[in-house]
């Protein structure tokens, strides 16, 4: 994955279908609110996207790039790909068959069949439901996009970094929350070495951290608060090769810090967004990760697909 593939995915994008996609807005927020005083720290709206999160841009970039065969579109997700997908094959005019877990909110299943998918719960978990999705399009031949794990997936998912850079400049950190890897593998493709990229993930689903403890993607057991949007149980093979090369720190976080911070964005911005959303936000909070003074960091807010009454 290269910048230059990213900048491809850009031009894609933007050509045809900016009535599509959304620039989501950037806001700026004092450090001290957040307990870091001195730090710049900037908030990217990406939960204000199509379908809800990031996974918008990857999954038009996947559809626009590949020919659609007749039997339309599949994906396995615990919600956010597919509905992305769904999204994007609707605004093509094609059908599209999506696969989840039981772990997949029904919230998510509801905005699912809204979108017109075909909604197939298979399996318990996210891998689960991936092996029934890769049998069925064995036998239709429809147009597998990955939740995280394809070329043009990650591609798209790295227009984001593109459009913070266009917003804010250069940021000196970017907190990723990580699940399978495609957002943060597009992230860092597109930074290099210019931005420090910091990977988090729940203490429950650390697919990432244990493959650096193995030094090789390995399956882990998932579950949380997180689990129906970080819920993958190994790190993507693209993800893998450029955090290697690109992400120095992986760090962990707590249910219960990723909870409070999903409340305080809802209490105290009325920022409705999925836990999955708010590990940027608990990292500052609980001091996991600790910004140098004048520092501009930036959190993506990377999705909404929850229930609102979870909220208080």
């Amino acid at each position: 994955m290269s910048s230059s593939e990213i900048d491809s995915a850009w031009r894609r994008l933007t050509k045809g279908y900016s009535h599509f996609l959304r620039q989501t807005p950037v806001v700026k927020l004092s450090g001290a609110t957040l307990g870091v005083a001195g730090a710049q720290v900037w908030l990217k709206l990406e939960h204000l996207q199509v379908g809800g999160s990031f996974k918008a841009r990857g999954m038009l970039n996947r559809l626009l790039a590949n020919p659609i065969p007749d039997s339309g579109v599949i994906v396995a997700s615990g919600g956010n790909a597919g509905i992305a997908t769904a999204a994007a094959a609707r605004a093509l005019g094609v059908s599209c068959e999506v696969f989840v877990p039981a772990v997949c909110p029904e919230a998510k299943r509801a905005r699912l069949r809204a979108l017109g998918a075909q909604v197939v719960v298979a399996g318990a978990v996210y891998s689960e439901a991936l092996e029934a999705c890769l049998a069925r399009q064995q036998a239709t031949g429809a147009l597998l996009t990955h939740a995280y794990d394809q070329p043009e997936v990650v591609a798209g998912a790295g227009t984001l970094a593109y459009e913070i850079e266009q917003q804010v400049g250069l940021p000196d950190a970017v907190l990723v929350s990580v699940g399978g890897g495609g957002l943060i593998a597009g992230i860092a493709a597109w930074f290099g070495q210019r931005a420090r990229v910091v990977a988090l993930e729940p203490e429950l689903a650390p697919t990432l951290f244990q493959a650096r403890a193995a030094g090789q993607p390995v399956d882990v057991a998932v579950s949380g608060i997180a689990a129906d949007s970080l819920g993958a149980r190994r790190i993507g093979a693209i993800a893998w090769e450029v955090t290697q090369r690109h992400v120095k720190d992986a760090l962990l976080l707590p249910d219960e810090a990723i909870r409070a911070a999903q409340q305080w964005l809802w209490t105290e911005l009325r920022l409705a967004v999925e836990p999955a959303a708010a590990l940027g936000v608990a990292a500052l909070q609980t001091g996991a990760y600790v910004p140098c003074e004048g520092e501009k960091v930036c959190l993506i807010l990377c999705g909404a697909n929850m229930d609102p009454a979870s909220l208080d």
